[in-house]
């Protein structure tokens, strides 16, 4: 006689009521499933081992309501194989996510708001876009500190019209950044709202003791900056004068639509031990660097002739002031900023995996952002970037 026995779970949905399944059936996944969706499983138990593997429910005794359906319609497909990459023990399905950080590593939190009407149109940016830059932008935050973006949590509230097309496209555009990171989805929640709601968290790992933070810059320190800032404000605004629907893949619409957060790069410099301080790109250097300073206590200056190598070009902005401006001001670049101490910027390239790296200023002891001009005058530099708290 097999000593295998089936034992089906009760049919009590969980507290978590996004991404439902029976109580206490998501520990072990059978290496033999295929892709699968991963609500609404049952458990089988080896008497034997005392293990227990997960197996998907007929389709004729799912529990069929709205929410379930758009639930399924979230999880898609999974893979048992990219959540255990990912270090999820026990993925979706069950009341919360468990992670097991690898050996030798700390673990990395962040969660970012991503609103309608506030981060984005729905009028004027594409579905898709929205899902791949909710988790993007998000994961800048570990690309800043050098790590590694293991797994996410969405929290979605969306008003039911569009629970159809838009939804789909905006899944398409989540999976494929979450494809594209190796940062498989490990829960969260929904609800219907009138206004499309995004909170997205992100867990990312990071060698012990190999962390950028935005602490560690020292007086004489060099300030440098990847790729060209204000491209991603320019989009934006191209995209809100635009007369008629714009196509996604219009070049001058790429950095806002479809960032990609410079994760390699914070890695490199983290394992190399080259940057003392770090921090994203994403309200503007006018806004950002002061915040770097405050945390290292220490003050800046920033000099407009090497700041303009890291700006738009000409092509896009003649006019030099406006192209100063969006690169001082200008949000949602995802770039990073980073502190290099004097006797190793020789080990800075110009450009790293073709992405430019310009030093653009350097860290003082006097508190306070100074702005030094080609005429050899410096002027203060006021905090004009993104500030949702900032009276219009």
């Amino acid at each position: 006689m097999a000593r295998r026995c089936a034992i089906l779970k009760s049919v009590a949905v969980t507290v978590n009521p996004v991404f439902p399944c029976y109580k206490g059936s998501c520990e072990k996944t059978a290496p033999y499933l295929p892709e699968r969706p991963v609500s609404f499983v049952y458990a089988k138990l080896d008497v034997k081992n005392g293990q227990r593997s997960l197996h998907r429910i007929p389709e004729n005794v799912r529990v069929k309501t709205p929410e379930n359906d758009l639930i399924r319609k979230i999880l898609g497909k999974s893979s048992r194989s990219n959540e255990l990459k990912a270090g999820l023990r026990v993925g979706i399905g069950d009341d919360a996510a468990l992670f097991a950080p690898r050996s030798g590593y700390e673990t990395i939190l962040t969660c970012d708001w991503f609103l309608e009407e506030i981060h984005f149109l729905r009028d004027r940016h594409p579905a898709d876009s929205v899902g791949w830059k909710c988790l993007e932008r998000a994961a800048s935050d570990i690309a800043a500190m050098g790590g590694t973006p293991r797994c996410f949590l969405l929290s979605l509230a969306i008003p039911n019209e569009l629970t159809g097309r838009w939804l789909t496209d905006f899944l398409n555009g989540l999976r494929r950044a979450s494809r594209r990171l190796g940062c498989p989805i490990a829960g969260g929640d929904t609800t219907r709202q009138n206004r499309v709601l995004i909170n997205v968290t992100v867990v990312g790992e990071v060698r012990r003791g190999r962390a950028l933070l935005r602490s560690g810059a020292k007086p004489g320190d060099i300030i440098y900056v990847s790729g060209r800032l204000g491209e991603a404000d320019l989009g934006l605004s191209a995209l809100r004068s635009a007369s008629s629907k714009t196509r996604p893949s219009d070049p001058s619409l790429r950095k806002h639509l479809y960032p990609e957060p410079r994760i390699a790069l914070g890695q490199w410099l983290a394992d190399h031990r080259l940057a003392t301080a770090a921090m994203d790109l994403s309200d503007g250097l006018s806004t950002d660097l002061p915040r770097l300073c405050v945390s290292s206590r220490v003050g800046a200056t920033i000099d407009e002739s090497k700041l303009a190598s890291a700006t738009v070009g000409r092509d896009s902005v003649p006019n030099r002031n406006k192209r100063l401006a969006l690169a001082l001001n200008g949000g949602d670049d995802y770039e990073l900023l980073f502190t290099v101490a004097p006797d190793k910027t020789h080990k800075i390239p110009s450009a790293y995996r073709g992405l430019n790296l310009t030093a653009i200023g350097k860290i003082s002891r006097a508190s306070g952002i100074k702005l030094s001009h080609p005429d050899g005058k410096t002027s203060p530099l006021k905090a004009a970037g993104w500030d949702p708290f900032r009276d219009a």
